[in-house]
């Protein structure tokens, strides 16, 4: 099943998609579309996920392109497949190259997908709180401003992450980022458990997107950790469950 935004689905000549978990072939706590190219669960059964994401976005297998993420601000400009060759560690991608997707995966952290349709450049970012507080979402404008996109012309969506409701951390995590910037406090809400806060990782995101100049925002609103439609870690880890899938999320421009 596929999540879509509908700011990006209303822009001609580009196809994305936030998949769910639903429609895949993979078996348990994987169960059913796991992208995951790092999780345990069978390979061969991640290939056929992969292959069907591909399909739906209308490129072969090969032109599914993701990084090997590390929770960093980089980012890496794509011209084609891998064919091959080990995937660059990166948190983002950006492209100009028609009929290929780019792509992140996620189990909470924030997937945000880009396009400037005007220079027709997009950018798909993988944004957990490292991420976004080391600047991943402005290093991917930049990288899109390097292939002739305009910060004021790019809409981003925000997929499925973790919401407020379910992210609950402790004191030395709001300290952090407190101490990078004192508005940053605004994210955060008393928990109920002493010592801890609710995080809004989607609306830190969205201010982070505004501050770099991003006028068209859309955000799909959805939790991972308590919508069943969507992988969560932190779920998997409550469940004393083995491992986690991941959820892919893809944008192409149509050749």
């Amino acid at each position: 099943m596929t999540l879509g935004s509908p700011l990006l689905s209303a822009i001609p000549g580009l196809r994305h998609a936030f998949f769910s978990r639903e429609g895949g072939v993979s078996e348990g706590i994987y169960a059913a579309l796991n992208g995951g190219l790092g999780s345990r669960d069978d390979p061969a059964k991640v290939a056929e996920n992969r292959r069907r994401m591909a399909a739906q976005l209308g490129v072969p297998l090969d032109h599914l392109v993701s990084v090997h993420q590390v929770h960093s601000p980089d980012v890496v400009a794509v011209t084609g497949p891998w064919n091959g060759a080990a995937r660059p560690k990166a948190d983002a991608l950006v492209t100009r190259t028609e009929g290929l997707a780019i792509s992140v995966t996620t189990a909470d952290c924030g997937p945000i997908l880009f396009v400037d349709p005007n220079a027709r450049v997009i950018g798909a970012a993988h944004a957990g709180w490292k991420g976004a507080l080391t600047g991943v979402l402005e290093s991917t404008i930049d990288a899109m401003e390097k292939l002739g996109a305009e910060r004021g012309g790019i809409v981003a969506a925000i997929g499925p992450l973790i919401r407020k409701e379910s992210y609950e951390v402790g004191n030395e995590f709001v300290e952090r980022f407190i101490e990078a910037d004192a508005e940053n406090g605004m994210f955060f809400m008393p928990a109920e458990r002493d010592g801890h806060a609710m995080f809004d990782l989607a609306g830190f995101i969205r201010m982070r997107l505004e501050n770099a100049g991003v006028l068209m925002i859309d955000d799909l609103g959805i939790d991972t950790y308590s919508d069943e439609r969507c992988f969560s870690y932190r779920r998997s880890v409550h469940r004393k469950e083995a491992d986690y899938g991941r959820l892919v999320h893809a944008i192409a421009l149509e050749g």
